[in-house]
């Protein structure tokens, strides 16, 4: 047979007796048939009208070839399943399974009878009026089931972290450094934050339903009947509706509260830190967790069409993501303040952290933008990193800060800068990409070929503190409290580099030449405190001399001692370790050159109150009083033995 030919009055006529013998093999043959030449559709008219095929035929494009007669006893049957529930308050899926599969049958029968070419126009009419008032019907229902099975769910149940972090290296205003000292406090700062950084755990619940299991088949079931009957932007849009309300929830439960640019900008800073924090947590379980659940469900529902998948998905998240990636936004373009890096930090490593899922979540257009605006907050982010980090650096080397510490202390600009840095290294990687070499003057360049861009800016820091220490020396008058306090501050700052990871990245020759740093200074504190004293020890013309003047050398000695005593047991040396190391080297420089002299010359004093006069101080009694020196004592009446007087 041809497929452009024509089928014979007598072939047609055995054809159809062959069929009629059995219903099944009659619609299937037709079916086949039917491809090849319109004019078989008149073999319908020869079937007998009370015959196994007067039902609807369907055939594999789901197009009703029906004899009217049971056509129209098909429209009456879906009409009366539509018309019931119509005028009924229930809902079917409260009511039964059975009505509610008897009326997703009716709704296939109308969308098979409106495919019916041989159907008059009346007829159509009616189909296309009750598959109208069902799809108003569905829509309702699916709009209440997804209400309906919403799962409740609770913060505990979405995620759960253990210690919380609070960084609070300064008020909320960004002050200078200087008026930002105050806020150092070492026994519970940077140690501890440093510990939280470390120990802090972030997990999440995987095993979440987003709506409840046994709804899944009845959503699917509705979504598919509608979109059969060319109703899938209606559904769509049901759904987007619903599931964008349930992930605006999620926000909510989770802590985060939107924010306008003006509210961050004016917010307090400690109270925008918690937000800060909330945001990093949430924009983790919205992603990583709530969308891929989100996503999947949407796939489950709209499995028969990837286009209105896509769209729903889309329309449902979009306004979740974008709250969140709003919040980031207003943040980058806040003011900067050194207190605000470490939790800037964290929200540049967290966006950059789930930019892949959000990519793995869209396509085509929905991937361009959404991603493309998280992508433009993680730079903006960023530069803020960046923007601070430079401008802390300018701080450090431009402070002019006039205040000095009574003693020669560690300098607060000294501890705060150490235990600010020392944070670096939990975010080397995101602070190596973020540091540009270019942004480097020549003093932050290391030894070797290999240094990082970290390295680098370290360095530089630590080259601008130094300098900064160097400058505040010179507001001591005393040359010996100018090197006591240079010994305390670069001592510190090594003990900070060698005792933590900042090893690391300043290396070891960084330590060494430091160390021998702090011991020139030790020996031009020893060279300008005790030199002048010493002098009076010497014998250096004494040979042969008068009483009187031994007498003036042992009194200049006492003066001169005393006139130490008084003011270096105030100074103060917090290292327990250099501390005893300046009293031996003291000891040793003055006890012998003091025995060997009062061995030399006092016996050449007259005995008795004459000479008790003089010589004041055994050698084991100035042994005593130099082991007090640098305990920042606020007066010499603390000392546990008898007072110097001058």
């Amino acid at each position: 047979m041809a497929a452009a030919g024509k089928v014979d009055e007598h072939g047609t006529q055995h054809i159809v007796k062959s069929l009629a013998t059995c219903r099944d093999a009659a619609e299937k043959m037709i079916c086949i048939l039917s491809g090849f030449d319109n004019g078989l559709s008149s073999m319908i008219d020869l079937f007998p009208p009370d015959g196994p095929c007067c039902s609807s035929l369907t055939g594999a494009e789901g197009v009703a070839l029906t004899v009217p007669a049971a056509a129209d006893r098909s429209l009456n049957a879906a009409e009366e399943v539509i018309q019931r529930w119509d005028s009924s308050d229930s809902l079917l899926w409260e009511a039964s399974a059975g009505e509610a599969a008897e009326y997703l049958d009716a709704v296939r029968e109308l969308v098979s009878l409106l495919g019916c070419d041989s159907c008059s126009e009346e007829f159509r009419a009616r189909a296309d009026t009750a598959l109208q008032i069902s799809m108003g019907r569905l829509e309702e229902e699916f709009r209440h089931l997804m209400i309906r099975s919403k799962v409740l769910l609770d913060a505990d149940g979405l995620h759960s972290t253990n210690r919380c972090f609070l960084l609070s290296f300064a008020s909320d205003s960004g002050d200078a450094i200087e008026e930002m000292e105050g806020y150092v406090n070492e026994d519970q700062h940077p140690a501890s934050i440093h510990e939280e950084r470390r120990g802090r755990s972030f997990t999440i619940n995987r095993n979440i339903d987003l709506v409840l299991p046994e709804t899944l088949s009845d959503l699917k079931k509705i979504a598919e009947r509608m979109i059969l009957a060319g109703y899938g932007k209606e559904v769509s849009q049901v759904y987007s509706s619903a599931r964008r309300d349930v992930l605006d929830e999620c926000l909510s439960i989770l802590g985060f509260e939107p924010m306008s640019i003006e509210e961050v900008q004016r917010t307090e800073w400690r109270i925008l830190d918690e937000k800060m924090k909330k945001w990093i947590q949430v924009t983790k379980v919205i992603i990583k967790i709530i969308l891929k659940e989100e996503k999947r469900l949407c796939q489950h529902i709209f499995e028969s069409s990837d286009e209105l998948m896509e769209g729903c998905f889309m329309g449902a998240a979009k306004s979740c993501i974008m709250q969140v990636l709003n919040f980031g936004g207003a943040i980058s373009i806040c003011p900067r303040s050194a207190e605000k890096l470490f939790r800037t930090l964290e929200m540049y490593e967290s966006l950059a952290d789930v930019i892949p899922d959000l990519q793995s979540l869209f396509s085509a257009e929905a991937k361009t933008l959404l991603c493309g605006e998280a992508e433009g907050i993680l730079k903006w982010l960023g530069e803020v990193v960046r923007g601070i980090l430079m401008e802390f650096a300018n701080s450090v080397q431009k402070d002019v800060s006039r205040r000095s510490l009574q003693g020669g202390d560690v300098h607060p600009i000294t501890r705060y800068v150490m235990n600010y840095v020392k944070l670096f290294v939990d975010y080397s990687n995101s602070l190596n990409l973020l540091l540009d070499e270019k942004d480097l003057d020549g003093e932050g360049k290391g030894d070797g070929d290999q240094v990082t861009p970290l390295s680098h800016h370290l360095l530089m820091l630590m080259s601008y503190l130094e300098s900064n220490v160097e400058e505040k020396s010179k507001h001591y008058d005393d040359v010996g409290l100018q090197c006591i306090f240079l010994m305390n501050n670069i001592l510190y700052m090594v003990q900070k580099v060698r005792d933590s990871e900042l090893l690391e990245l300043l290396g070891d020759n960084w330590v060494r030449k430091h160390r021998a740093r702090v011991k020139q200074y030790a020996t031009s504190y020893l060279r300008a405190s005790w030199t002048r004293i010493l002098s009076y020890l010497k014998d250096d013309g004494l040979r042969g001399a008068s009483k009187q003047a031994i007498k003036e050398r042992f009194k200049n000695f006492n003066l001169s001692f005393e006139e130490i005593y008084r003011n270096q047991t105030s100074w103060k040396v917090p290292d327990s370790q250099l501390q005893e190391d300046l009293r031996i080297s003291i000891s040793e420089n003055v006890i012998p050159a003091y025995r060997a002299f009062l061995g030399r010359f006092g016996g050449q004093l007259d005995a008795g109150r004459q000479a008790a006069k003089y010589i004041k101080y055994s050698p084991e009694e100035l042994e005593n009083y130099i082991s007090v020196l640098f305990a920042g004592l606020k007066g010499s009446s603390n000392h546990p033995w008898r007072k110097l007087s001058s």
